[in-house]
């Protein structure tokens, strides 16, 4: 490779000989940068990595939480919101008092089951004379019927009154004291965070209105939106890497489900679980991901550390400082590039560079100074 690159400075005819040392010219492929140049230019030295960026399928997404992992908390019982400090983002845990209500109807329930016991153990009593007086036959049939009938019927009245107060989460053994409460609590059924608040103090709450909702994120998985002509490369137990919209860094998922029915727009769902789970995820989320169909791993660099110059593509390598001297050096070698994913290319060396390290930031300063000083050894 020859590129027109001096480093050494030109000197009018005539002009006193410089000392010999001063004379040596570096190679044409050699950028040579002082400490300041080398601290104003940033720049950040990296490895050769390899990376599955040939056959992979690149998809859309969004991170989402499946159903059992989102909960709706509505009132099972209409009323007015006496009191709840619920915000978005606050983490709560299961059990967690997120609202108290208030309705008149909740204290004549309470009313309402406490007659009903009182008719129950009257009805018993009354059951049993009948029952006792039947053996005797003292009775009519119609006369123990009739007591059993009643007994029965407000039995299922008891029951029912009971299962409505269990949904107000009622403490019966204090209601069955004669302790009527004013209002009724609403409880978290699960840990999480609070990612809705539809409501506040005073207002009135129907059954069908959603108050608040909790996301549990730490089961988070990415669901992907991939086109009908990509369905047959993809298998259940792939890798997917991917990279969130407001990230740099790669995580990775794996298939777990497969959709079995096509969008109008023509497109499948793919449903991945997360390997590593984080709860500082968010549900919504829009991410950038690659399907692996295939293992073959390739050496790649990020985009940043290749450079264009005169048609060809370019790399940087980091070289050992020459004796007494401070400078810092970078050998410019040409590279063959191939796939380019996620931000990584494939690079190929037409020689062994063994595990040199590559400018991965700041290529492009390094680019320019070749560039000016080409134009400089034209010049003269």
């Amino acid at each position: 490779m020859s590129l027109p690159i001096y480093f050494a400075g030109c000197s009018n005819p005539g002009s006193e000989k410089e000392p010999e040392k001063e004379a040596v010219h570096e190679k044409s492929d050699i950028v040579t940068l002082t400490p300041e140049q080398h601290k104003l230019s940033e720049i950040t030295l990296g490895d050769i990595e390899l990376k599955e960026l040939s056959g992979t399928t690149k998809v859309n997404g969004m991170l989402d939480l499946p159903p059992q992992s989102l909960v709706s908390i509505s009132t099972p019982l209409e009323g007015i919101v006496k009191s709840t400090d619920m915000l978005q983002g606050k983490r709560v845990t299961k059990g967690a008092l997120v609202a108290v209500m208030q309705n008149p109807e909740f204290i004549q329930m309470q009313q309402d089951y406490l007659d009903y016991k009182s008719q129950l153990q009257f009805l018993k009593q009354e059951l049993d004379r009948q029952e006792e007086l039947a053996k005797e036959n003292v009775n009519s049939k119609k006369a123990l019927q009739k007591a059993r009938s009643e007994y029965q019927s407000v039995n299922a009245r008891l029951l029912g009154q009971r299962s409505k107060l269990s949904l107000l989460n009622i403490s019966f053994p204090a209601l069955e004291k004669g302790q009527i409460q004013k209002t009724f609590n609403l409880y978290a059924p699960m840990s999480g965070y609070v990612t809705q608040v539809n409501t506040n103090i005073g207002a009135f709450a129907s059954t069908t209105d959603v108050l608040f909702k909790i996301a549990d994120t730490e089961h988070l998985h990415a669901e992907l939106t991939v086109f009908e002509k990509d369905v047959p490369k993809l298998k259940l137990g792939q890798k997917v890497r991917f990279v969130l919209a407001n990230e740099e860094k790669e995580r990775i998922a794996t298939v777990y489900l497969i959709g079995r029915e096509i969008s109008k727009e023509r497109t499948v769902q793919i449903h991945c679980h997360l390997d590593r789970e984080d709860t500082q995820l968010l549900p919504g989320m829009y991410l950038k991901a690659y399907v692996e169909s295939g293992m073959n791993k390739v050496e790649a660099l990020p985009d940043a550390a290749i450079v264009e110059f005169e048609g060809k593509k370019f790399v940087f390598i980091d070289q050992p400082a020459l004796k007494d001297s401070k400078d810092y050096r970078y050998r410019m070698m040409e590279v063959k590039t191939g796939v380019a994913e996620n931000g990584y290319t494939q690079v190929s060396f037409a020689e062994p560079i063994s595990e040199a390290k590559v400018v991965v930031k700041g290529a492009y300063d390094l680019l320019s100074k070749v560039k000016n000083t080409g134009e400089e050894g034209e010049g003269h």
